[in-house]
């Protein structure tokens, strides 16, 4: 469910700068712009759709628009042509007591300043915006110590800001956002004020606190390594435009253009695709068989291993042709000869963390979901493949490479 869509959002500086739309639309660009009419472009027909309950990480460098894009999506910065729609409804056309109540009820902002009042406890820090809705003392105050206790300040409300570090202080900053429990949460660079290791704690808690309130969140931010780490989707901006919006790993992967490709081309592809991108199809066998037929599988396929599973594909075990050719031997089943205790691997795990299982493992690793369905399997070779940019999908596995899978 999209709960926030900007459609050719343009934000333009100057005595004139409305005449800079259309000649926006006529390919004029930023420079040009600048140098005949004296506008300036904040931002460039940005369009994005903003769905319910995701991380959309807006990200650049500096002077790419990020911060004015985001300061328009409460109308903090008035667009200059285009439409901001929330729940469907533009945002340029609400009156200022419809702003002011989607301010308070519908999207909550989080700066990179943490604007605390040094006078007031941390408590009262948190219930200000319920306090100027003029929402009684003993509800706010009830909110806030929710909201404290969210964010991990529980037993903090009667301290002051300057008794915090820097990071608590950030985290009060969040739960002064949180308390209007709204549906959207704007963070401009709201963790760059940090130092590095506070930085990775943030990106943590916000991480965790998400799996809890499932808030749709707008981050923005001009660390690569902090947007591929907690975005859902990432939107990357240049100059004003939107280049690319997709997964970290389709920007990764795929880049759009040569920007985007120099972009991302430094970070550690092992520390972004996770076991869905590496996996290759598994050959399987139903416990039902017996070892003759597994045999013959693999005899076929030039593998030496199975995948055993059940009708629903729920992961049993895996054998191997030595065990196999010693049941046939010996009259036993593939249940006697089944191995259990396989590595496993869930989808979503980074392939950083694969390496120490693949190099110990004689079998490759089994991935799986929550309900112990099989989806996939990873071998060494589909490891070192991903670090080059060579990452395989299912659709695209053949006998070739099943047959290296299972070797």
């Amino acid at each position: 469910m999209t709960i926030l869509e900007v459609k050719n959002v343009s934000k333009l500086f100057g005595p004139h700068a409305e005449q800079g739309v259309p000649l926006l639309e006529q390919g004029w660009g930023k420079e040009r712009l600048a140098k005949e009419k004296q506008i300036t472009v904040g931002v460039n027909r940005a369009n994005m759709e903003i769905k319910q309950g995701e991380i959309f990480v807006i990200m650049g460098l500096s002077g790419s628009g990020k911060s004015t894009l985001v300061r328009m999506l409460n109308r903090l910065i008035e667009p200059t042509s285009g439409e901001i729609l929330v729940h469907g409804k533009d945002l340029r056309k609400m009156n200022k007591e419809q702003l002011r109540e989607v301010r308070r009820k519908t999207i909550s902002m989080v700066f990179q300043k943490f604007a605390l009042f040094p006078h007031r406890t941390v408590l009262e820090n948190v219930e200000y915006g319920l306090e100027i809705q003029k929402v009684e003392k003993a509800l706010r105050q009830e909110k806030a110590q929710q909201a404290l206790e969210l964010v991990g300040l529980k037993n903090w409300g009667d301290k002051m800001p300057d008794e915090l570090s820097g990071g608590m202080q950030q985290r009060v900053g969040l739960a002064r956002a949180l308390a209007n429990d709204p549906e959207v949460l704007l963070m401009d660079e709201a963790f760059s004020a940090l130092d590095p290791l506070i930085r990775r704690d943030m990106q943590d808690e916000l991480l965790e606190l998400q799996d809890k309130m499932k808030k749709t969140i707008v981050f923005i931010t001009h660390d690569l390594d902090e947007a591929l780490r907690i975005g859902d989707r990432i939107a990357l901006m240049r100059d004003g435009s939107v280049v690319q919006i997709g997964t970290p790993e389709e920007i990764m992967i795929q880049p759009a253009n040569s920007y985007v490709a120099r972009f991302v081309e430094d970070v550690d592809l092992s520390k972004v695709l996770t076991a869905a991108h590496v996996m290759l199809r598994p050959e399987t066998i139903t416990m039902d068989r017996g070892p003759r037929v597994a045999l013959e599988l693999m005899r076929e396929r030039g593998i030496s291993n199975l995948f055993v599973i059940d009708r629903a594909k729920k992961l049993l075990g895996v054998i191997n042709a030595e065990d196999a050719v010693h049941a046939l031997r010996n009259n036993l089943k593939i249940e006697d000869i089944l191995m259990t205790d396989g590595p496993q691997v869930a989808a979503d795990t980074v392939i950083n963390d694969l390496f120490e299982i693949t190099s110990s493992s004689k079998v490759p690793l089994a991935v799986v979901d929550d309900k112990q369905k099989l989806l996939g399997v990873i071998v060494r070779g589909a490891l070192l493949g991903a670090l080059s940019g060579d990452v395989p999908t299912t659709k695209e596995v053949n006998a070739h490479d099943t047959e290296t899978a299972n070797r």
